[in-house]
């Protein structure tokens, strides 16, 4: 331990001059921090800087929010009523009214519907956008002051105009049917080479409404029906069934499954038994098959 405390003059001279530092260095620290001023904070600056930081992280939560755009309620699916904020209550109440081939045609229908809060339905509703012959339908025509019942009282067949061959404006003489709604049946009709096959596809033109189509069935009807393949539902092979509109694959070979474990269908009402068949087009089905 004597060797480490045994130092020679210009060793201990060192020692004593880096002490002499050291007290000097600290001392001119202490002096300078008691000396230090306090900061000089003005209130109002800090004030503003806090409220434009806020502003722009609320300007940031806003931009990242989901943007909404005008849409049609009948389309509302499951994800898009759950960003909007309805619950899956409300949500089945929509979709269930919409699988009996119902349509919303107003805001009040819709809540009435679905039971939405008055909350949501004034953030969400501003953003509905209905059909034009639903928010602007067309003015009751000239005749408007005679008796509905005999002036749209069903006509003879000999009377009917054929709906293979009536205009766009013979349409529009029925009560409901605008220039939309009478080009959406000239244009569902030039579809098919030779037009309708009967009054039953008048079900697949969008926005007529069934009151509508019993009130054109009451002057119009299919006379030159176009031509179509039909097939004997007892034999029709899956291939020859999948040509029919809104008939896959699966529900082909449904058909087929059931065909056999019946042993064969009796009448056409048996169909409703397929598993996954299209209930609400069996009579478009219909069209194309025969027994």
């Amino acid at each position: 331990m004597k060797s480490h405390f045994q130092f020679s003059n210009n060793e201990r001279n060192g020692i004593f001059l880096l002490l002499t530092l050291i007290f000097v260095l600290q001392g001119v620290f202490w002096y300078a921090n008691g000396t230090k001023k306090p900061l000089d904070i003005n209130n109002d600056t800090l004030d503003s800087y806090r409220n434009e930081l806020d502003s722009l992280r609320q300007a940031k939560e806003e931009t990242a929010k989901p943007k909404l755009f005008p849409f049609n309620p009948n389309f509302i699916s499951d994800y898009k009523g759950y960003t909007l904020g309805m619950t899956a209550q409300e949500i089945d109440r929509l979709q269930k009214f919409r699988d009996k081939g119902q349509w919303i045609n107003s805001v009040k229908q819709f809540q009435d519907v679905t039971k939405v809060s008055d909350s949501l339905l004034n953030v969400i509703s501003p953003y509905f956008k209905f059909p034009e012959w639903v928010t602007n339908p067309k003015p009751r025509p000239s005749y408007a002051n005679q008796s509905f019942q005999d002036k749209f009282e069903p006509k003879p067949y000999e009377q009917k105009i054929d709906l293979n061959k009536a205009t766009a404006s013979q349409l529009q003489t029925v009560y409901g049917v605008g220039e939309k709604l009478s080009q959406r049946i000239v244009n569902y009709r030039n579809k098919f080479e030779g037009g309708f096959y009967s009054d039953v596809e008048l079900s697949e033109i969008y926005g007529l409404m069934p009151e509508v189509i019993d009130r054109i069935k009451a002057q119009f009807t299919v006379k030159t029906p176009r031509v179509i393949t039909k097939f004997n539902l007892n034999t029709a092979t899956r291939d020859e069934l999948v040509t029919i509109p809104y008939v896959d694959y699966e529900i082909a070979n449904n058909i087929i499954e059931e065909r056999t474990l019946r042993d064969g269908f009796r009448d056409f009402e048996e169909l409703t038994k397929v598993e996954h068949f299209p209930l609400k087009k069996i009579e478009i089905i219909k069209l194309y098959l025969h027994l």
